[in-house]
């Protein structure tokens, strides 16, 4: 009994740090089949966006500091769009008023909606993290994910190399998060990878949706190849480490200088 409680309640806080990504769900969902007059379908997307942040702010489910992490992961993933969409990867093919270089501005949103639900999920499961890596190795592991992404289109692409890499680095580390008032915890990289499943999942029904489409589902819709499942998951890891490290700068603020929590609160 114990156990469906504490099942029920961990699947409720993760539903509630879900709202970003389930109004941008429920966007795509609705503007498939109602059009607003003189107004393109991205547009509307974009504004709803932009509303729902607002709403967040005003309703106090999101804070100023976490609004300053979205915006961050917003103008980053800008500019993966950018580039992979110059580059041939993906593509939008609906019109809009709001398209810069082929992408609606409304893409951003995508990627800050992950970085919304860590910075939700990181607040209300209390998460924390044991044997995190030298900050040194964290950002470089990072840089070095997010420049793949760009130069595997000239170079070989180094995902696998970075893939081993991650695993020797954090090895060791566990994230400690909290239902109830039960502390639990699990590999850092098992954490990666179970966030990385679930955006892949999204991304199904995303491109079923018409938010973009890959090449071999601009005539019908394909299930996304479970290769991309790697590039989430080094996507995740990005994400992962920017919070991390904006955390730890927040609590050096703050006289902290650790993203450990004191040992005696680990179980």
């Amino acid at each position: 009994m114990k156990f469906v409680k504490q099942l029920w309640l961990f699947g409720w806080q993760q539903a509630l740090s879900c709202v970003f990504p389930v109004i941008i769900f429920a966007t795509l969902a609705i503007s498939k089949v109602i059009t607003i007059p003189y107004l393109h379908r991205y547009d509307v997307i974009l504004l709803i966006c932009l509303l729902a942040q607002v709403a967040m702010l005003k309703f106090k489910l999101e804070t100023w500091d976490e609004l300053k992490v979205i915006t961050l992961f917003h103008i980053i993933g800008l500019m993966l769009e950018l580039y992979k969409v110059h580059m041939g990867s993906w593509s939008y093919p609906e019109e809009a008023w709001t398209k810069i270089g082929g992408v609606p501005l409304y893409s951003g949103f995508m990627y800050a909606s992950v970085a919304s639900y860590l910075c939700q999920a990181w607040r209300r499961f209390d998460i924390y993290f044991h044997n995190w890596p030298p900050q040194i190795i964290a950002i470089s592991i990072g840089a070095c994910i997010y420049l793949n992404f760009f130069i595997h289109h000239f170079l070989m692409d180094f995902r696998w190399i970075l893939i081993a890499v991650l695993f020797v680095a954090f090895f060791r580390s566990r994230v400690y998060f909290t239902v109830g008032k039960e502390r639990y915890h699990m590999p850092v990289i098992l954490s990666y990878f179970l966030v990385a499943f679930f955006i892949w999942v999204a991304e199904n029904i995303s491109t079923l949706l018409g938010a973009w489409k890959y090449p071999d589902q601009m005539h019908h819709w394909t299930w996304v190849h479970w290769g991309k499942l790697t590039s989430w998951f080094l996507l995740v890891i990005i994400s992962f480490i920017i919070v991390t490290q904006l955390k730890q700068i927040k609590k050096r603020g703050q006289n902290h200088i650790s993203v450990e929590e004191p040992k005696s609160l680990i179980p």
